[in-house]
């Protein structure tokens, strides 16, 4: 782990995750070390890496997005696929309220 991260972090402020993100990119530690080092879950780690990714390529368009137009777009994809798997948790429902009555017959 390069000296630039303090051992016991209290707090993960922006600046500190940025150093760790830049870490893990440039291939100076893992997600599963840093995870070990500094008792984050994996998940974590790994959606800071996302958040980055996104933030650089929104920064890189022609015309970049603005935050909340980024987090509504994602907030929609959200809603799109709780749907979709609201749908689909009826119809199996459904189904085999329809199985149990075949069952029963």
């Amino acid at each position: 782990m390069s000296k630039t991260m303090e051992d016991s972090i209290k707090r993960w402020t922006a600046k500190r995750k940025t150093a760790l993100v830049i870490e893990i990119i440039q291939g100076k530690t893992t997600v599963s070390e840093a995870s070990r080092s500094f008792d984050l879950t994996p998940s974590e780690i790994e959606g800071w890496v996302d958040d980055a990714k996104r933030g650089m390529e929104n920064s890189l368009r022609a015309n970049p997005l603005d935050i909340r137009e980024q987090y509504e777009k994602q907030l929609r994809d959200l809603q799109e696929a709780y749907g979709e798997a609201m749908l689909e948790l009826r119809a199996r429902k459904k189904l085999q309220a329809l199985l149990d009555a075949q069952d029963g017959n």
